[in-house]
């Protein structure tokens, strides 16, 4: 008797409930003029964060419905083979400074060559004008010392190169360097961990998604407004939002776009003879200070309806009030 006693309360609140629900969107269909009624469900912008390489999965850092912020590691990729790519570049970097530094050397040298030659040729010069030397000599100095001029500009060009080699190996380690960074993955902004999609140990290919996060700092719902009310609307519209789970609230909103072409109504919304007709998606923001007050109970997926103002003249009634927790 008093489980059966039990059970007739909870069936008598939950009919009060319902009753009481339902009295209330028979409230609120009867309009002022402006003033328009549709359906549709609480939803949050989608980040998923993925990887920029393919790689094995080390960790994974969050967990679904944690919070994280922007900047927060949230996985790490198995960076073994690259680290070894950044030593392997960073030896060839050196080897190529050891080379500058020989192509330096040898331009002494050959400079020193070309000294000797120019030397030699200006003694045998004088000598061929006072009768000690022969003109064969004169040649061979001469040829010694294009000899020692080409030798030198050899050097001066590997030189050149050295440098050019030298710079390249800076870039590839630079670039490797950058790419060992994007190893570690970050939040690209706060948000709360909806789906954890990999795990520890899995091999995922470049663009695999780690992990999905809700930006609970933009969340909207969209509705389906017929032709005539789509065209009367403005952008920044007013509108008031009520969810299903609590309608004692009234949350604002404000229509941030509008779809520049008609559609039949989703499959979810309304009656089938609802779904038939074409509409004009809309998508009603809802203002970050209120999202950042309320982040900690805000779910997406939530139904509920939404109460646009498409005249601006059209005043809200007084059930339509504002009214947050």
């Amino acid at each position: 008797m008093k489980l059966r006693t039990f059970l007739m309360s909870g069936v008598f609140v939950v009919a009060v409930a319902i009753g009481a629900f339902y009295w209330w969107q028979q409230r609120q269909s009867d309009l002022p003029d402006g003033l328009v009624r549709a359906n549709g469900r609480i939803e949050a912008e989608r980040v998923d964060v993925a990887l920029k390489f393919g790689g094995r999965i080390a960790e994974v850092l969050a967990d679904e419905g944690q919070m994280v912020a922007r900047g927060d590691v949230v996985a790490r990729i198995d960076s073994t083979e690259l680290e070894a790519d950044i030593r392997a570049a960073e030896a060839a970097a050196r080897q190529v400074e050891q080379e500058l530094a020989q192509a330096k050397a040898l331009v002494a040298q050959r400079e020193g060559e070309v000294t000797l030659a120019q030397a030699e040729l200006k003694r045998t010069e004088t000598l061929i004008k006072q009768g000690y030397a022969t003109g064969q000599t004169l040649d061979q100095r001469r040829s010694q010392e294009i000899t020692a001029i080409a030798a030198l500009n050899t050097a001066r060009a590997q030189i050149a190169s050295a440098k050019a080699a030298i710079e390249a190996s800076e870039a590839k380690v630079a670039a490797l360097k950058a790419n060992l960074a994007d190893y570690t993955l970050i939040a690209p902004r706060d948000g709360r961990v909806q789906y954890r999609l990999a795990q520890p140990g899995e091999v995922l290919a470049a663009g695999g998604k780690i992990i999905t996060l809700l930006d609970l700092t933009d969340v909207y719902m969209d509705v389906y407004l017929p032709t005539d009310d789509a065209g009367r609307l403005r952008f920044g519209a007013e509108a008031r939002l009520i969810l299903d789970a609590a309608p004692q609230y009234v949350i604002p909103a404000s229509v941030e776009f509008v779809a520049s072409e008609a559609q039949f109504t989703p499959k979810y919304v309304e009656t089938e003879s609802e779904r038939a007709k074409l509409t004009f998606r809309v998508k009603l923001q809802i203002p970050v200070e209120v999202l950042r007050k309320y982040q900690e109970v805000v779910k997406t997926g939530v139904p509920g309806v939404a109460i646009v103002r498409v005249s601006p003249e059209a005043e809200w009634p007084e059930t339509l009030t504002v009214k947050l927790p």
